[in-house]
């Protein structure tokens, strides 16, 4: 039951970053990017069905991993995209996932231990 509203969290948490990132999405030049410019490269893929939608990876999240998200990152590891997520579980530790871009399977998890 509990969690529904974790998955809840995730996604507002998403919205939230999505709707700070909205004028930069909107003013990106679409054929040239930096390493620093993981939402458009993010959005090329999805466009490509070469990866899921942001939103549907965090709504695919087991509820063991979840928290609310503060960093997000899109990376090709082994040949394939991943996205690499930052949460902050309910008791405060940080968590690091590694999630296949394409099926939203949970790759790894490190725990920060510091």
């Amino acid at each position: 039951m509990a969690s529904r509203p974790l998955h809840a969290t995730l996604v507002a948490s998403l919205l939230g970053c999505l709707l700070a990132l909205a004028p930069a999405l909107v003013a990106a030049d679409e054929h040239r990017y930096s390493d620093d410019d993981d939402h458009v490269a993010a959005r090329e893929a999805v466009r490509r069905g070469d990866a899921l939608p942001l939103a549907d990876i965090l709504a695919a999240i087991p509820p063991r991993y979840a928290g609310r998200v503060i960093d997000v990152e899109l990376e090709r590891e082994d040949g394939r995209l991943v996205y690499e997520l930052t949460l902050v579980a309910a008791d405060g530790r940080v968590r690091e996932l590694v999630v296949d871009a394409a099926s939203a399977r949970v790759l790894e998890m490190e725990v920060d231990e510091d």
